[in-house]
């Protein structure tokens, strides 16, 4: 196990490191105790020389002043527990240091797994997360105007008249991905070591989409099962069927993953309803209610992800209205109207960045934090040139 108690010395530049990233981790007493279970003193110390790019084991070599021989096996183990990604490049090993958050936080409940307190992380996880009175997590997460993620707008509620483009269909970014797997939601499983369980009864089993590059490590490490195109379309329409919101990254060109997120476990949709009403960016539409068929009958509410939808008293009568500053617009409410008074309306959103390098590189601008993507990645082009691997 990762656990060790004087581990001070090595955690504190582990986070440091990790604060380079567009989504941080705020110190705390809460923090570092999650760490000291994740990493071990070799581990943190390995992870906080990392580049902010993917490297060889010979560029951390030099970064740690390691041989390599020592290297190997502990960026293996790194690599089995989802705190670093392993990636082959023209016959070339590369290693890439996940983020806590969307990165390690979340691997460490993609795994049915005996090697770690789960338990105990869980309960610190949710108090770190959810439980700190300055909610500081919270505003590095959903802090800046660009976000992380990005709702999904449901297929068939769109209007025939709206055009949608290929990043902006769940299905089509499927499709296009190349490879992709599912696995276990990270939120559901956290939250069943909290004693807890999905209100709506949604699957914690292999309901998480990843794709691509990722979703190839994920697989190859144990996080996520390969799944064939029609089978992750499937995956998509059980969703749907529990009215879960699709998540994606907040990018035009591969996103990594499409999550299907309910109210009561994901911590996405949480932040939305705790506060950061913009924290997922939403789909270019909004919910639409006519007030005039509308029964209150509450089903609406009830299967809205993020609590955009309340009942009113108008002219005497219980109707549904709904929040369009929260509407995600991702259309998960509208199969349960049973009236059919719910659609979706066209609305200009901002266009999400094209790869993700460019939306990490926005999120530091706006955090006012100097963004080293730029610099770094063409000074490891040049090292690479000049001495390769």
């Amino acid at each position: 196990m990762g656990h060790h108690q004087d581990s001070r010395d090595s955690i504190i530049p582990l986070i440091d490191r990790l604060n380079k990233y567009p989504i941080g981790l705020p110190d705390s007493d809460t923090l570092q105790r999650i760490l000291a279970i994740l990493f071990s003193a070799d581990e943190a110390f390995v992870a906080s020389r990392f580049p902010l790019q993917e490297a060889s084991i010979r560029e951390l070599a030099r970064a740690t002043g390691w041989e390599e021989g020592r290297l190997e096996p502990i960026l293996e183990v790194m690599a089995e527990k989802g705190l670093i990604m392993d990636l082959s490049y023209n016959g070339t090993q590369y290693y890439l240091l996940m983020p806590g958050l969307i990165g390690f936080f979340e691997f460490t409940f993609m795994k049915r797994r005996q090697d770690l307190p789960v338990e105990e992380l869980a309960q610190l996880m949710h108090e770190y997360l959810f439980e700190d009175p300055d909610n500081s997590m919270g505003r590095e997460m959903f802090g800046s105007a660009t976000q992380l993620t990005r709702a999904l707008t449901y297929e068939d509620h769109i209007p025939v008249e709206s055009v949608v483009t290929t990043w902006e269909s769940a299905r089509e970014i499927v499709k296009t991905a190349g490879y992709g797997a599912i696995g276990l939601c990270y939120c559901r499983h956290k939250k069943e070591h909290l004693g807890g369980r999905c209100a709506k009864k949604a699957p914690t089993e292999k309901i998480c989409i990843s794709l691509g590059t990722a979703a190839r490590f994920m697989v190859r490490r144990g996080f996520a099962e390969e799944r064939s195109v029609v089978e992750l379309l499937a995956v998509l329409d059980r969703a749907r069927s529990l009215n879960l919101t699709h998540i994606t990254d907040n990018i035009r060109h591969k996103p990594s993953f499409i999550c299907n997120c309910c109210s009561c476990c994901c911590e996405l949709l949480g932040g939305v309803m705790k506060g950061f009403p913009d924290g997922v960016a939403k789909a270019p539409f909004v919910l639409q209610i006519d007030e005039e068929s509308c029964l209150g009958c509450g089903l609406c509410w009830e299967n809205c992800n993020v609590a955009a939808i309340e009942p009113v008293v108008a002219n005497g009568e219980k109707i549904a209205r709904v929040g369009e500053q929260k509407c995600l617009g991702c259309g998960a409410c509208i199969s349960a109207c049973p009236t059919g008074s719910l659609s979706l309306s066209p609305v200009e959103r901002p266009l999400p960045p094209d790869r993700k390098r460019d939306l990490f590189t926005r999120i530091l601008k706006e955090k006012k934090r100097f963004s080293p993507y730029v610099v770094e990645t063409v000074k490891t082009a040049i090292l690479r040139k000049i001495r390769p691997g």
